[in-house]
């Protein structure tokens, strides 16, 4: 069941298929630029806890756009961003495409960023900043510098930034997009690791219908410019997805189906 046949306002809880209040939806929700150019008109989006929905669409389509607003970066032009009931949304932390980090600090260093910019100090930082590497996998890399690490090594310290907070939403906007084929898949099977065992909510912005097939409960598909939903699709597959999923016929006819629909919105 899509959102298109869901109980109004109410999106699918990622944990137990169940529907319920959505940590985040986007209603109605138009993004105007200052020269002109409409990157957003009349999305509508509901986000459920513990779900893992990747934003599929070609590119101007207004993925980005739609995480920026989400997250706070910016704000719509119409239309309204709302949490459940219309509380205030929680802790979020953001992936961008490139790791951003600063060369001259140490992983540590980066990772503890968004905790000093909140005024905790470096002895406080020390238990969640080692949690938070720990989890990427770079627990022994907290002296390192950026210089020092591959780009799927520098990607994972981004990772680790954004979980630091120990946010309830985490976005991710095309994180994997430069990295080789070898270490995207590994990336993409180490956050399916850490969503299962944190519970956390993702939105995902990718390209790549493969990719966007095996992470996701739920795959939505964007219009070019003005971005807007025109599919919402379950990804009903078992958990977990491993290299057999992979290679199945289930993930072939899923990949054909969403690949059916990017077709068809890239011709609305």
């Amino acid at each position: 069941m899509s959102l298109a046949t869901a109980p109004s306002g109410l999106a699918r809880d990622g944990a137990n298929g169940r529907f319920a209040e959505p940590l985040v939806r986007l209603e109605r929700v138009g993004k105007t630029f200052a020269n002109g150019t409409v990157a957003l008109a009349g999305l509508d989006l509901a986000i459920g806890r513990h779900e893992f929905v990747s934003l599929l669409g070609p590119s101007g389509c207004g993925k980005s756009t739609a995480l920026r607003l989400i997250a706070g970066l910016a704000r719509p032009t119409s239309g309204r961003i709302l949490g459940p009931e219309g509380a205030p949304r929680g802790a979020v932390g953001f992936v961008f495409q490139e790791p951003t980090l600063l060369p001259w600090a140490t992983v540590f260093d980066n990772v503890w960023l968004p905790l000093r910019l909140q005024g905790v100090s470096r002895r406080q930082a020390l238990g969640p900043v080692g949690e938070a590497l720990a989890m990427v996998g770079l627990a022994e890399f907290a002296a390192a510098y950026p210089r020092e690490l591959s780009g799927g090594m520098k990607m994972r310290v981004s990772i680790a930034r954004a979980l630091v907070t120990r946010p309830s939403l985490l976005l991710m906007d095309e994180p994997f997009a430069a990295l080789d084929e070898i270490t995207r898949l590994r990336l993409n099977d180490d956050l399916l690791d850490l969503w299962r065992a944190q519970s956390w909510t993702v939105v995902f912005v990718t390209h790549s219908v493969y990719e966007s097939v095996y992470l996701s409960t739920r795959v939505v598909v964007m219009a070019p410019r003005p971005g807007r939903v025109v599919a919402d699709l379950p990804i009903e597959a078992p958990w977990p997805r491993d290299e057999a999923f992979r290679t199945s016929p289930a993930y072939n006819a899923l990949c054909r189906r969403v690949s059916a629909e990017l077709h068809r919105a890239m011709g609305a």
